[in-house]
């Protein structure tokens, strides 16, 4: 039998982690984009296909998403970490995130916002619904696009041996799914 440890309330959401991270990207009404990483990304429906996002109301993503009512969510790798790291520490207040990370804007198919180049995977999304939770804001974004890096992913899911996709394991630690587990 194991023992058991009290984990602070205010820290327990982590024992959800580690979450799959990701970068969301967004234009407001000035269209200037910005990039926002996030780890609290959740698939709710299949049919309709939803998806939700939370984002604390003091993020600079969240005035534009309210805005313009879209965003796409786009799946870093470990390739550009550095890049993630980035766009979850700065401000986009004060920052073209695009310019600061080296990141390429690629227009979106569906939405005015910018999809990011260098990540795999991409989810056009416009805000089907807004709901404020604590100190969050869930968005339910409806999933008007989906598109991958041909070779990374099938209706299967990802080949990871091929897309070493990022996770958050809390504060500045990242993590990856060990390919050797994954069966085909």
């Amino acid at each position: 039998m194991s023992v058991k440890t009290q984990v602070n309330i205010a820290s327990a959401y982590r024992l959800l982690h580690p979450m799959h991270t990701v970068l969301i990207s967004c234009l407001g009404k000035a269209a200037k984009p910005n990039i926002t990483t996030v780890a609290w990304a959740m698939p709710t429906s299949i049919n309709p296909p939803l998806l939700a996002i939370s984002l604390a109301p003091t993020r600079h993503s969240h005035t534009l998403i309210e805005e313009s009512g879209e965003f796409i969510v786009n799946i870093p790798t470990l390739e550009i970490l550095q890049a993630v790291y980035a766009c979850g520490s700065l401000t986009g207040r004060s920052f073209d995130k695009f310019k600061k990370t080296n990141l390429t804007q690629m227009p979106g198919k569906k939405v005015k916002a910018p999809a990011i180049r260098e990540c795999i995977a991409h989810l056009e999304c416009e805000v089907d619904g807004q709901f404020t939770t604590g100190d969050h804001t869930i968005f339910v974004g409806k999933i008007l696009e989906a598109y991958a890096d041909m070779g990374v992913f099938t209706e299967g899911g990802y080949d990871l041996k091929k897309a070493r996709v990022l996770y958050h394991a809390g504060g500045n630690n990242f993590a990856l799914l060990d390919p050797k587990l994954y069966k085909s």
